[in-house]
């Protein structure tokens, strides 16, 4: 009786093994075709892109090191103006500096409400919560400079467009971050300021928010740092600061490249200088060493 049980057993475990070892030679099978796929599609892909091209990529790649080769030689040459020139631009730099901060600021109010909308055991209206879930998908989804050209066409060139486009991606992608840290909130809090007969507003500022004020801030500064890089970039389409600058001064080509390496110069030490502050302070607000 013994020997027929455990010839069983045996009988079971080898289907088991066989029934993985089969699902394992599955997965490896579709896991290497979406992979063969994946290439044919990135190869076929950047074939179309090289012929569309009008230079071709192949065909240039050699010239690649030429243009930052003759930036640095005239900045070199004129090395002595290069202070001037940094000051020149310090007020196009507060521009970019100032367009960062108000959208982060205006970004992080509007993500703030958007995620307590749209989390569980939060929102004020329950039904709603995938609306306001898919607002911040839409308002994340569409590129800072997508919606800066657009308003660019709108309202004109300057600092606003670039403001209200990086506000705009900014409070969808900060709804997501602090909806994450909202959905492991204490309901405890929240629960006895309800029995008090607290509003939602109050419920959310005194039950919710000093848990995760921490984590906010840290996401914010977070985004504070690459809405500098945004605002930067999207100069180059007329949206104002730093980065506009630097379109004019490499437009210009050969004669204003020593302009082009101080614009560079003040850029990246302007982008350097904030990732480490805001780094520090992060740290210190999500380990709990800013008390």
């Amino acid at each position: 009786m013994s020997d027929i049980s455990l010839s069983g057993s045996a009988h079971t475990i080898g289907n088991i093994q066989s029934a993985y070892m089969a699902q394992v030679q599955r997965r490896r099978l579709y896991g290497g075709l979406t992979l063969l796929i994946f290439v044919v599609l990135m190869v076929s892909g950047f074939n179309v892109a090289d012929d569309r091209n009008a230079g071709g990529f192949w065909e240039g790649l050699h010239q690649i090191g030429d243009y930052p080769a003759d930036v640095l030689s005239e900045a070199w040459e004129k090395r002595a103006d290069l202070p001037a020139l940094i000051a020149k631009y310090f007020p196009a730099l507060a521009e970019t500096i100032n367009i960062a901060a108000v959208s982060t600021l205006i970004g992080a109010m509007g993500g703030l409400f958007l995620s307590l909308l749209g989390t569980r055991g939060l929102a004020k209206w329950p039904r709603l919560i995938p609306l306001f879930r898919r607002i911040s998908d839409i308002m994340r989804a569409v590129p800072e400079i997508v919606i800066a050209l657009v308003l660019i066409f709108v309202l004109g060139g300057g600092p606003v467009p670039a403001m209200i486009a990086i506000a705009i991606h900014t409070a969808g992608a900060l709804a997501k971050m602090f909806s994450e840290v909202s959905e492991n909130t204490d309901l405890k809090a929240v629960e006895g300021l309800s029995s008090t007969g607290a509003t939602w507003l109050q419920r959310m500022l005194l039950g919710v928010l000093p848990q995760v004020a921490p984590n906010y801030l840290s996401y914010a500064l977070l985004r504070f740092e690459i809405n500098i890089r945004a605002s930067a970039i999207l100069g180059f389409v007329g949206a104002g600061g730093l980065g506009y600058e630097l379109r004019n001064s490499m437009a210009w080509g050969p004669g204003r490249f020593d302009e082009a390496a101080a614009i560079f110069i003040l850029l990246f030490g302007t982008i350097v200088f904030f990732d480490q502050l805001s780094s520090r302070y992060r740290n210190r607000l999500t380990e709990g060493q800013g008390q």
